[in-house]
């Protein structure tokens, strides 16, 4: 693995890092503040990207990668598949919530319309 390029190894960590954010609970502030440092040094390493083009080009080459523009690819796909990862979870939490409610919503319009409208020989009567 020592031969290989270091944007290998950059990339690869990349993915188990986002892996592993994608693992832990959402609910806590500590994930939320990670997600807002991130979108920072995103902001910060774009307009960086875009003032200094050729510094880009050099830590493409350190990484072992031809072109600064090659570089910005591999990152755009890394973090969008992380996006992709995230929304995903997010939606699937989302959906699970809406099945809970209307559950609830259900159960209590059936236990609502059993007290308005009593079966009859159900034991209740209509003075009750």
């Amino acid at each position: 693995m020592l031969d290989q390029p270091l944007i290998k190894i950059v990339l690869l960590l990349a993915v188990v890092v986002i892996t592993a954010m994608l693992n832990r609970s959402t609910a806590d502030s500590r994930h939320q503040a990670v997600r807002r440092l991130l979108l920072i040094a995103f902001v910060i390493l774009a307009a960086m990207a875009v003032l200094f083009p050729r510094l880009l080009t050099q830590v493409a080459q350190f990484l072992g990668v031809g072109r600064g523009a090659d570089l910005l690819l591999y990152g755009l796909t890394v973090f969008f598949l992380g996006y992709v990862a995230s929304s995903y979870r997010r939606m699937r939490h989302m959906e699970q919530q809406v099945t809970t409610l209307a559950r609830e919503l259900a159960l209590r319009a059936a236990i609502h319309d059993a007290r308005e409208h009593p079966r009859p020989g159900s034991g209740e009567t209509q003075g009750d």
